[in-house]
């Protein structure tokens, strides 16, 4: 990993999606095994990187849109590495009490959670170190910082993807959802294999074999994980596309169609 020593309980020996991600950023917080495994992720598609940012920008654009709506409460789930701006920074520019719970399942992630406290003196951050698998841990944890009487985005950027059928992922998000209180929101973006098959399927295969779980969904598999709520204008988008007023480009974006979906939608 450059310029780190490695740190207790990391697994080194396979890749793992947030340090991969945070390899495609251009982060340091990877070891060789990421980079390895993101090079040929790139030989398969050269934007990877490129959707990366996109889903960093999709988060922004929903947070300020749902801050600029009255939202103060946030529950971010697969936080992955600190990469600034990250969501507080986002929330609390509009809204200075917001209060957001980071949670990722990484220790690297907990190594750098001091990056994610530096909030506002008016809100309140924390970090919890839980699985999506666990949403018992989550709720658990998030409790005790978020009032679950009151509304709380639920933020699930670029994170399903990598949770199978066989571990129940529409069951899980539904899980947190109903133990949120109406007037709350879901953000979500996923990666897709509707434009790109070919490469969608090798990518697949690439990760299964080095022990990374990679389930790709269809716009209407994507679109279930809304079922029973109502979706905010313009619906299930190419995340790009969902809100571009709020936030600026990213360099690339439009260079062929980026393979996911983005969606914000309230609970009733």
């Amino acid at each position: 990993m450059t310029g780190h020593r490695p740190t207790a309980g990391i697994d080194t020996s396979k890749p793992h999606p947030a340090r991969m991600y945070d390899w495609y950023l251009g982060g340091k917080d990877n070891y060789p095994v990421d980079e390895a495994m993101g090079r040929q992720m790139l030989t398969l598609d050269p934007r990877v990187p490129v959707m990366a940012r996109v889903n960093r920008a999709f988060m922004h654009r929903a947070t300020r849109w749902l801050a600029a709506h009255g939202t103060r409460q946030f529950l971010d789930v697969g936080t992955g590495i600190p990469t600034e701006p990250n969501l507080h920074r986002v929330a609390q520019e509009t809204a200075p009490d917001a209060r957001v719970v980071y949670c990722d399942n990484d220790p690297i992630v907990l190594a750098h959670a001091a990056a994610l406290l530096r909030g506002t003196p008016e809100g309140k951050t924390e970090y919890l170190q839980a699985d999506v698998r666990d949403p018992d841990a989550v709720l658990e944890g998030a409790g005790k910082v978020l009032d679950f009487d009151r509304p709380i985005a639920l933020s699930l950027v670029a994170l399903l993807h990598f949770v199978s059928d066989e571990e129940g992922a529409h069951d899980l998000v539904r899980r947190l959802l109903d133990a949120l209180p109406s007037g709350s929101h879901l953000v979500m973006t996923h990666a897709t294999a509707d434009f790109t098959p070919e490469q969608s399927r090798a990518a697949t295969e690439k990760l299964r074999a080095a022990g990374v779980t990679l389930a790709l969904r269809s716009r209407e598999e994507f679109t279930r994980f809304f079922t029973g709520l109502d979706l905010v204008e313009p619906g299930v988008e190419v995340p790009h596309r969902w809100h571009p007023e709020l936030g600026d480009p990213v360099a690339g974006q439009e260079d062929g169609v980026i393979p996911g979906y983005g969606a914000v939608a309230r609970k009733p």
